[in-house]
C-alpha cells in the first residue's frame, strides 16, 4: 500500500459519540442529553480521542439542530473534557433543511463537517445541493471554522478539488472518507487505497470512518497507511459481531491499543490542533 501520509505521524482519533440515526432501542448506552454526552466525551478523551464529532438530540432522543442545544452540549463537554476539539455536524438528520443545518455554526466551533455531495443514504436521499455546499463553506469561513471534508465516494473527492480551485475551499484541508454507507463506497480495502492514491499531496491529513461492520477493518487499514480514524456509536454500535459496545470509549480504546502495537503515537488534542492547523 502506498501512503500519502507519514505512517509515523501521531494518530488523531475522532469519536462520533451520538449521531442522528442511532437509537436507544438498538444501543442502550447511547448518550443523548448534554450531561450524558459530556460524560461520554470525557471517557473517550481519556481513552485516546482528541476530537468529538457532535450531533445533538432533544431529551426524547429526537435529532436536533437547535443552536441552544448545541451550546448546552458544547458547554458541558468543555467542562468535562477541557481542551478537546469539538467538531459539530452540519449534516444533521437526513431531510433536515439546510438553514437549520447551518445555524449552529454561529457558535464558532473549531471544526464542522462539510458534506460534498448528494447521495442515496440507505432508503433515503441525503441532499447536498452545490449551492448549499458553497453556502456552508462560506459560513465556515465567516465564523473561522475549519471544515472536515466528508467524502463518501470518488466523485465527492473530485468535487472538493474543483471547489478548491474556485477558492470555495481553502487550506488547511482535512479529508474524512466515510465508507460503508449503503449508497456510497463500501469499506473494502481497495476503495480506501484508491481514494488515498488520489490525494495530491503527502502533507494532506485524511481519516476514515467505517460504517457498521467496516469500522474496525478500515480503521486498522488506515493505521497502517498513515491516516487518522473515527469510531463511535454514530457509525457502529457493536464491539464484536452481535456484541453491543459498552461505551464510545471502549471503541476508542481498542484503536489506541492497536495503534500502540503498530508504533503510532496517539495525538493529544493540542497535537491534533497543530497537525490540522487549528488556531482557535
Amino acid at each position: 500500500m502506498q501512503s500519502t501520509t507519514n505512517p509515523n505521524h501521531p494518530l488523531i482519533i475522532t469519536c462520533a459519540i451520538t449521531g442522528a440515526e442511532t437509537t436507544r432501542d438498538r444501543q442502550p448506552n447511547l448518550p443523548i442529553t448534554p450531561q450524558e454526552q459530556a460524560a461520554a466525551s470525557a471517557e473517550a478523551v481519556k481513552a485516546g480521542a482528541s476530537i468529538i464529532h457532535l450531533h445533538v438530540r432533544e431529551d426524547d432522543g429526537q435529532p436536533s439542530q437547535r443552536p441552544e442545544r448545541f451550546e448546552e452540549s458544547i458547554r458541558a463537554i468543555r467542562a468535562a473534557a477541557p481542551g478537546v476539539i469539538i467538531q459539530i455536524s452540519t449534516g444533521g438528520a437526513v431531510g433536515e433543511s439546510i438553514d437549520n443545518r447551518a445555524r449552529p455554526l454561529a457558535l464558532k466551533p473549531e471544526m464542522a463537517s462539510l458534506n460534498l455531495g448528494t447521495m442515496n443514504f440507505g432508503d433515503e436521499v441525503f441532499l447536498n445541493h452545490p449551492r448549499d455546499i458553497v453556502g456552508l463553506a462560506a459560513k465556515m469561513r465567516q465564523y473561522d471554522v475549519i471544515p472536515e471534508l466528508e467524502i463518501y465516494d470518488v466523485g465527492m473527492l473530485e468535487a472538493a478539488y474543483r471547489l478548491a480551485k474556485q477558492g470555495v475551499l481553502r487550506e488547511p484541508f482535512h479529508f474524512q472518507f466515510v465508507l460503508g454507507v449503503p449508497g456510497g463506497m463500501s469499506g473494502e480495502p481497495q476503495n480506501l487505497v484508491h481514494l488515498v492514491s488520489l490525494l495530491p499531496s503527502k502533507d494532506l491529513h485524511w481519516g476514515v470512518a467505517g460504517i457498521g461492520r467496516y469500522q474496525l477493518p478500515v480503521a486498522v487499514q488506515a493505521l497502517a497507511m498513515g491516516g487518522h480514524v473515527r469510531v463511535g456509536f454514530e457509525d457502529n454500535i457493536f464491539y464484536h459481531k452481535g456484541v453491543i459496545a459498552q461505551s464510545n470509549a471502549q471503541l476508542v480504546a481498542r484503536i489506541a491499543r492497536i495503534a500502540g502495537e503498530l508504533g503510532r503515537e496517539i495525538a493529544t488534542p493540542s497535537v491534533a490542533r497543530k497537525l490540522l492547523g487549528l488556531t482557535n
